[in-house]
């Protein structure tokens, strides 16, 4: 959860992130997520006066440029360090909650949208996951891999992780990350080293 002296937006925003993560977007009302953040919810009006719809957006890309942001930094040590460093965010996030949380992008992302609409948090959540798969495609490719087959090994990881992420919070245990992890690992050094 956001920490309580970080500003009441950037709060709300991170609290919103944390509590969608929990329990999914439509399951919160934006009472619930201002109470999650510790924050009034007439604050949580006057910073987001479109409602829940804009938290939500904002929550998600909260948490993709957080979980970008640690990529981009630990890319630099190559493609190997960049997935580890993935791996181990998600298993802090998903261990620290005792199975209760996983990614907040998602979360949204698996929820029925209303009908015939985009909602901006679902146009959120796509951007996030390809911000993820571009930078996760470059390091890729800055270390010989072929562009095809670095998107692909790209939106492998991501899906993969993402998928074993939802899977050990059913299966309360850690074990479908392991494995998931050990089999990219030997898969992006094998592609690596080819």
């Amino acid at each position: 959860m956001a920490k309580s002296s970080a500003p009441s937006r950037e709060r709300i925003v991170a609290g919103a992130a944390d509590l969608i993560s929990r329990r999914g977007l439509n399951a919160t009302s934006i009472r619930e997520l201002a109470k999650h953040a510790k924050a009034p919810l007439g604050s949580t009006y006057h910073y987001f006066p479109e409602g829940k719809g804009q938290l939500a957006t904002e929550a998600v890309r909260y948490a993709g440029g957080a979980v970008a942001r640690i990529l981009r930094r630990e890319l630099d040590a190559g493609p190997v360090a960049g997935l580890r460093a993935f791996l181990s965010l998600w298993r802090g996030i998903v261990i620290e909650s005792d199975f209760r949380a996983g990614c907040p992008v998602l979360a949204v992302s698996v929820e029925e949208p209303p009908a015939g609409e985009m909602p901006p948090a679902l146009t959120a959540a796509a951007e996030a996951f390809e911000d993820w798969e571009q930078l996760l495609a470059e390091a890729l490719r800055k270390h010989g891999v072929d562009g095809d087959q670095a998107r692909g090994l790209a939106a492998l990881i991501v899906a993969s992780v993402e998928g074993a992420i939802a899977m050990c919070r059913a299966k309360r245990s850690m074990q479908p990350l392991d494995r998931v992890a050990r089999q990219l690992e030997t898969l992006i050094a094998g592609v690596l080293d080819g």
